[in-house]
């Protein structure tokens, strides 16, 4: 019995040296971990926790435009002053409807008040108002009579995990800087259903080459977390950079993650929001052709469409930065105020 106090006091020392030896180990693995700086290297100990507890407030944000088509026939067509007046409608021959949908990235950055602001990137939610198509001249191309018109009747944001449908309304945009803030006032729920991003905002001015960041958003729709590196950092003055990290369709709006000395210490230094791409045109069969539609093996002799194709520059994504961000915030403060959300929280 009397040996007891003598074993826990040895065990106690022991601890005591190896969480010595495992700070001086870090120390020597990491030696500018405590510079202040943000990191440059893999973070040294897991993540897996925070990172987890990030993604619940990473949301999948789908926006839907309704658009009702106004077909016109050759010999009758219309012109850009009808459409104006909104005359044109006399003289269609059809009518179509179709939606375009669009799936991005958005997070909430406050609920408060019953109230949710989530940030997200413009064009994910920017839709024109009106597509006007024109009828071709074999000679002279486009020609000023009107082919179709296509009017936005209406518009749908929403995160399909959030209550009431999850229809947002926009509550600020700008086209610019490629910023939007969306929110709604959600009654009788739980607030436990609105998990908010509690990191602060970093300074993206901070960045150097090299610096190490995560990014989560949701390529093709399916939540998952990369990670990037730097490049370029405050290529425009204002903060923003570029990464390596691969980028989908879906991923506009993901948050970058720069970690300051290390984990638990993460920082939003801003927001994913293009690609570097290229456009060309191709010849083309037609779309439903399908594979037994032809013989790979001899010559095609049907007929041939041209297409306007995107080709993704994989590794080359564009980052809005953090000072981007706040400086849209606060610009929009008053005008959200009025609207009943108070984001000075945030500020």
């Amino acid at each position: 019995m009397k040996k007891t106090p003598f074993i826990f006091l040895c065990s106690s020392i022991l601890l005591l040296w190896l969480a010595g030896c495992s700070k001086r180990i870090y120390r020597v693995a990491y030696p500018t971990l405590n510079d202040g700086k943000y990191d440059s290297e893999f973070p040294y100990k897991s993540s897996s926790a925070e990172l987890e507890e990030i993604t619940r407030t990473i949301k999948k944000l789908t926006a839907i435009a309704y658009y009702k088509s106004y077909v016109f026939s050759e010999k009758n067509p219309a012109v850009l002053s009808e459409i104006r007046d909104d005359s044109f409608k006399k003289k269609t021959v059809d009518t179509k409807f179709y939606n375009n949908p669009v799936i991005g990235t958005a997070t909430v950055l406050l609920y408060k008040d019953r109230r949710v602001v989530l940030l997200t990137c413009a064009h994910v939610i920017n839709f024109r108002d009106t597509i006007i198509t024109y009828f071709k001249d074999p000679e002279i191309g486009l020609t000023k009579y009107i082919q179709s018109v296509a009017v936005k009747e209406k518009q749908s944001n929403f995160v399909a995990d959030f209550p009431e449908h999850g229809e947002l309304e926009i509550l600020a945009q700008d086209r610019h800087t490629d910023l939007a803030l969306l929110g709604q006032k959600f009654e009788n729920v739980n607030p436990m259903m609105f998990p908010v991003f509690k990191y602060p905002f970093g300074l993206a001015k901070e960045l150097e080459w090299g610096s190490f960041v995560y990014m989560i958003g949701f390529p093709k729709g399916y939540q998952m977390v990369t990670k990037g590196i730097v490049s370029q950092p405050n290529r425009d003055k204002k903060g923003s950079f570029i990464v390596d990290a691969l980028f989908n369709k879906g991923f506009s709006g993901g948050v970058v993650l720069a970690v300051r000395d290390g984990v638990p210490n993460f920082e939003l230094v801003g927001i994913a929001s293009s690609v570097s791409a290229d456009f060309k045109f191709t010849l083309n069969p037609p779309k439903d052709i399908g594979r037994g539609g032809y013989d790979p093996l001899l010559p095609y002799k049907g007929e041939i469409f041209i297409r306007f194709e995107k080709s993704i520059n994989y590794g080359i994504t564009f980052i809005i930065s953090s000072e981007s961000i706040l400086k849209f915030l606060r610009k929009n403060q008053e005008p959200l105020l009025q609207k009943g959300y108070d984001i000075e929280p945030l500020l």
